[in-house]
């Protein structure tokens, strides 16, 4: 493709996001189990990639030319996703909370998508009002997008890689029981843990 045919970095950006939306709001519209699965796993896919690709090149160039608390928020927003991401990427469409997860998932995408987009304030009209070469940074997001979107088809999806959780101790406590929101009868026990 040539350079004059390729959005540039904002365009591209806000193409992924309409495109993840309408992957939720189909996700919200399946009935069956395999057709949530796929859209799920494109659904995870599609935010690796952004999150990759936002993270490689377009925070990198808007550093210093932004609010430095909005850029922090963006990678600390990409982060929370991530692990859902990869919540839902280990799990399936049978388990309890897979549903919920990407319901939440979209929550999230849905408020770093309006802090990014804002009007005026947000981090893409920071930028531009910045003088960044959002020409130059779209040709380098797309080809990044691409040469990731060939990797993950040869290769799956990667483990994702958090850049602000510092890998704080979580302890991990038993499963709720399926048929309530109830601590399973294990749980309740003295001394269950």
């Amino acid at each position: 493709m040539a350079a004059a045919d390729q959005p540039d970095a904002i365009a591209l950006l806000k193409a992924d996001h309409r495109k993840v939306e309408g992957l939720f709001e189909r996700f919200e519209a399946a009935k069956g189990k395999s057709e949530k699965e796929a859209l799920a796993r494109q659904i995870c896919t599609e935010l690796t990639v952004h999150t990759i690709i936002e993270e490689e090149i377009f925070y990198p160039a808007c550093k210093g030319k932004t609010e430095e608390d909005l850029l922090d928020e963006s990678y600390v927003e990409h982060d929370g996703a991530k692990v859902l991401i990869a919540e839902i990427e280990a799990g399936g469409p049978d388990e309890e909370f897979y549903a919920a997860k990407v319901k939440v998932l979209s929550e999230q995408i849905e408020h770093h998508v309006g802090e990014e987009e804002k009007p005026a304030e947000g981090l893409f009209a920071q930028a531009r009002k910045a003088g960044l070469d959002m020409n130059a940074l779209g040709q380098l997001l797309a080809a990044r997008k691409q040469e990731l979107l060939a990797q993950i088809k040869s290769q799956g999806l990667p483990t994702p890689e958090t850049r602000t959780f510092q890998g704080a101790e979580v302890e991990r406590g038993e499963p709720l029981d399926a048929s309530s929101s109830e601590p399973s009868q294990d749980e309740t026990r003295p001394g269950a843990r």
